[in-house]
Protein backbone atom coordinates (compact mmCIF):
# COMPACT_ATOMS: atom_id res chain seq x y z
CA UNK A 1 0.00 0.00 0.00
CA UNK A 2 3.25 2.49 0.83
CA UNK A 3 4.35 1.69 -2.85
CA UNK A 4 0.92 2.42 -4.41
CA UNK A 5 0.76 6.19 -2.24
CA UNK A 6 3.95 7.09 -2.95
CA UNK A 7 4.12 5.85 -6.40
CA UNK A 8 1.01 6.97 -8.07
CA UNK A 9 0.68 10.32 -10.12
CA UNK A 10 -2.03 12.03 -12.04
CA UNK A 11 -2.39 10.74 -15.42
CA UNK A 12 -3.83 12.88 -18.26
CA UNK A 13 -2.72 10.37 -21.19
CA UNK A 14 -5.19 7.35 -21.98
CA UNK A 15 -5.12 4.06 -24.19
CA UNK A 16 -8.07 3.68 -25.86
CA UNK A 17 -8.86 0.34 -24.26
CA UNK A 18 -12.20 -0.31 -22.21
CA UNK A 19 -12.17 -0.86 -18.58
CA UNK A 20 -13.37 -4.08 -17.09
CA UNK A 21 -16.60 -3.81 -14.90
CA UNK A 22 -15.19 -6.24 -12.18
CA UNK A 23 -12.82 -2.65 -11.93
CA UNK A 24 -14.74 -0.36 -12.20
CA UNK A 25 -17.24 -1.84 -9.55
CA UNK A 26 -13.41 -2.79 -7.38
CA UNK A 27 -12.63 1.19 -7.85
CA UNK A 28 -16.47 2.07 -6.60
CA UNK A 29 -16.08 -0.50 -3.29
CA UNK A 30 -12.92 1.35 -2.82
CA UNK A 31 -14.57 4.36 -2.99
CA UNK A 32 -17.35 3.39 -0.47
CA UNK A 33 -14.71 2.36 1.97
CA UNK A 34 -13.45 5.73 2.39
CA UNK A 35 -13.94 7.14 5.97
CA UNK A 36 -16.91 10.07 6.53
CA UNK A 37 -18.53 11.89 8.96
CA UNK A 38 -20.31 10.75 11.32
CA UNK A 39 -20.02 7.77 9.24
CA UNK A 40 -23.12 9.20 6.95
CA UNK A 41 -21.40 7.86 3.52
CA UNK A 42 -23.47 10.88 1.71
CA UNK A 43 -21.77 9.69 -1.67
CA UNK A 44 -23.21 8.65 -5.56
CA UNK A 45 -21.10 7.83 -7.73
CA UNK A 46 -21.91 8.86 -11.43
CA UNK A 47 -19.89 6.58 -13.79
CA UNK A 48 -19.75 7.84 -17.25
CA UNK A 49 -18.24 5.83 -19.98
CA UNK A 50 -20.46 7.32 -22.77
CA UNK A 51 -18.23 8.87 -25.20
CA UNK A 52 -20.90 11.73 -26.19
CA UNK A 53 -21.52 12.85 -22.71
CA UNK A 54 -17.56 12.55 -21.68
CA UNK A 55 -16.83 14.60 -25.02
CA UNK A 56 -19.05 17.37 -23.85
CA UNK A 57 -17.72 18.12 -20.28
CA UNK A 58 -13.93 19.98 -21.57
CA UNK A 59 -16.52 22.29 -23.22
CA UNK A 60 -17.14 23.70 -19.92
CA UNK A 61 -14.50 22.59 -17.26
CA UNK A 62 -11.30 24.19 -18.57
CA UNK A 63 -8.62 21.18 -17.25
CA UNK A 64 -10.57 17.85 -18.92
CA UNK A 65 -9.27 17.93 -21.89
CA UNK A 66 -8.07 14.37 -21.15
CA UNK A 67 -11.78 12.91 -21.15
CA UNK A 68 -11.87 12.92 -24.97
CA UNK A 69 -9.27 9.89 -24.69
CA UNK A 70 -9.95 8.64 -20.68
CA UNK A 71 -12.34 4.98 -21.04
CA UNK A 72 -14.71 6.49 -18.13
CA UNK A 73 -15.01 9.08 -16.14
CA UNK A 74 -16.45 8.95 -11.88
CA UNK A 75 -18.30 11.96 -10.45
CA UNK A 76 -18.24 11.77 -6.98
CA UNK A 77 -21.27 13.20 -5.65
CA UNK A 78 -22.92 14.36 -2.13
CA UNK A 79 -26.12 14.77 -0.90
CA UNK A 80 -27.39 16.95 1.30
CA UNK A 81 -29.46 15.07 3.29
CA UNK A 82 -27.35 12.82 4.25
CA UNK A 83 -25.44 15.33 5.60
CA UNK A 84 -25.18 14.63 9.64
CA UNK A 85 -22.52 16.90 10.53
CA UNK A 86 -22.60 20.18 8.32
CA UNK A 87 -19.81 21.39 5.85
CA UNK A 88 -18.69 17.79 5.70
CA UNK A 89 -19.82 16.42 2.44
CA UNK A 90 -16.34 18.23 0.32
CA UNK A 91 -14.11 16.33 2.71
CA UNK A 92 -16.43 12.94 2.47
CA UNK A 93 -16.48 12.65 -1.01
CA UNK A 94 -12.59 13.77 -0.96
CA UNK A 95 -11.94 10.98 1.08
CA UNK A 96 -13.76 8.57 -1.26
CA UNK A 97 -12.21 10.56 -4.62
CA UNK A 98 -8.51 9.65 -3.29
CA UNK A 99 -9.34 6.01 -2.70
CA UNK A 100 -10.65 5.63 -5.96
CA UNK A 101 -7.22 7.00 -7.33
CA UNK A 102 -4.94 4.76 -5.16
CA UNK A 103 -7.23 1.70 -6.11
CA UNK A 104 -6.84 2.72 -9.96
CA UNK A 105 -2.92 3.10 -9.86
CA UNK A 106 -3.24 -0.20 -8.05
CA UNK A 107 -5.24 -1.94 -10.89
CA UNK A 108 -2.84 -0.62 -13.06
CA UNK A 109 -5.02 2.34 -14.71
CA UNK A 110 -4.18 6.26 -14.66
CA UNK A 111 -6.78 8.68 -13.08
CA UNK A 112 -6.94 12.27 -12.25
CA UNK A 113 -8.67 14.13 -10.56
CA UNK A 114 -10.79 17.09 -11.68
CA UNK A 115 -12.04 19.84 -9.30
CA UNK A 116 -16.01 20.59 -9.69
CA UNK A 117 -16.26 21.75 -6.11
CA UNK A 118 -16.35 24.76 -4.71
CA UNK A 119 -17.04 26.26 -8.89
CA UNK A 120 -20.50 27.45 -8.75
CA UNK A 121 -20.36 26.98 -12.69
CA UNK A 122 -18.98 23.89 -12.74
CA UNK A 123 -21.34 22.44 -10.24
CA UNK A 124 -24.35 23.77 -12.55
CA UNK A 125 -22.99 22.64 -15.20
CA UNK A 126 -22.17 19.39 -14.11
CA UNK A 127 -25.57 19.10 -12.21
CA UNK A 128 -27.16 19.71 -15.76
CA UNK A 129 -25.52 17.29 -18.36
CA UNK A 130 -25.68 14.66 -15.84
CA UNK A 131 -28.91 15.10 -14.63
CA UNK A 132 -28.45 15.55 -11.01
CA UNK A 133 -31.08 16.57 -8.71
CA UNK A 134 -31.07 19.06 -6.76
CA UNK A 135 -29.95 18.05 -3.37
CA UNK A 136 -26.99 16.54 -4.63
CA UNK A 137 -23.48 18.39 -5.27
CA UNK A 138 -20.79 17.40 -7.45
CA UNK A 139 -17.60 17.47 -5.70
CA UNK A 140 -15.24 15.55 -8.17
CA UNK A 141 -14.59 14.15 -11.49
CA UNK A 142 -12.15 11.33 -11.96
CA UNK A 143 -11.00 10.53 -15.55
CA UNK A 144 -9.99 7.12 -15.87
CA UNK A 145 -8.17 4.39 -18.26
CA UNK A 146 -5.45 2.46 -19.08
CA UNK A 147 -2.23 4.66 -19.32
CA UNK A 148 -0.25 6.19 -22.39
CA UNK A 149 2.19 7.62 -20.14
CA UNK A 150 4.61 6.96 -17.82
CA UNK A 151 5.49 8.75 -14.61
CA UNK A 152 8.20 8.40 -12.43
CA UNK A 153 7.33 8.52 -8.87
CA UNK A 154 7.38 11.98 -7.33
CA UNK A 155 9.06 12.75 -3.73
CA UNK A 156 7.73 15.62 -2.26
CA UNK A 157 7.91 14.78 1.25
CA UNK A 158 9.05 18.23 2.41
CA UNK A 159 11.02 17.90 6.43
CA UNK A 160 9.93 21.77 6.95
CA UNK A 161 6.43 21.16 6.78
CA UNK A 162 6.87 18.92 9.61
CA UNK A 163 5.96 20.31 13.46
CA UNK A 164 6.25 18.87 16.77
CA UNK A 165 3.74 19.85 19.14
CA UNK A 166 3.29 23.44 18.58
CA UNK A 167 3.49 25.11 15.18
Amino acid sequence: MIDTILSRRSIRKFKNIPIKEEDIRTLLKCAMAAPSAGNEQPWHFIVINNREILDKIPKFHPYSEMLYEASLAIVVCGEKSSEKYKGRIPLDCSAASENILLAAHSLGLGAVWLGVYPEEQRISDVSKLLEIPDGVIPISLIAVGYPDEKKEPSNRFKEERIHKNKF
